[in-house]
């Protein structure tokens, strides 16, 4: 993925689904080692393609992607509880800010409704947040997959194939 940021800097982001080893493996004090050993990943592409990250203009930078599992839950803390990222981390899918947002309403919602009982209001807000969570750290999983699975960048074409509207 690349874009150009002000003044024409470019910037090149790489995503690969590897296990944490591989990227604590790579010695991040040498550039031109690094993007040699990633560009690795790519033998076989187009030139023009592959150059977008060998002729990149900024430095590496690891940033691993976390992830809570799909079905992640936890037992009632009196007083507590999560919303966004905290109850539901999951992998960039686009929808962070909009399920905090939604999170945080839901949450006020429960509360005006319960708002003599705070752990009756926690509750429903948590039994309706964990199949939510659930749902879109599905979808988040899905789209990595799409994005960065073995058969990427196939899967990627595909998707954007599938939602073509015919005239």
């Amino acid at each position: 993925m690349a874009h150009r940021e002000p003044k024409g800097v470019l910037h090149t982001y790489v995503g690969l689904k590897k296990p944490e080893g591989w990227v604590s493996g790579i010695g991040f004090s040498d550039p031109a080692s690094v993007v040699a050993y990633v560009a690795k990943e790519f033998d076989g592409w187009a030139p023009e393609l592959t150059a977008l990250l060998t002729d990149g203009e900024t430095t590496p930078v690891p940033r691993p992607i976390y992830a809570l599992p799909v079905e992640h839950r936890w037992n009632r803390v009196p007083g507590v509880t999560l919303l966004g990222d905290a109850a539901h981390l999951t992998a960039p899918s686009g929808e962070g800010a909009n399920l905090a947002m939604y999170d945080g309403a839901e949450l006020a919602k429960a509360i005006a409704v319960n708002t003599a009982d705070i752990e009756a209001a926690l509750l429903a807000y948590e039994t309706d947040l964990f199949p939510r969570s659930a749902s879109e750290a599905a979808e988040a999983d899905r789209m990595q997959e799409v994005l960065f699975g073995d058969n990427s960048p196939q899967s990627l074409l595909d998707f954007f194939t599938s939602h073509q509207t015919t005239k």
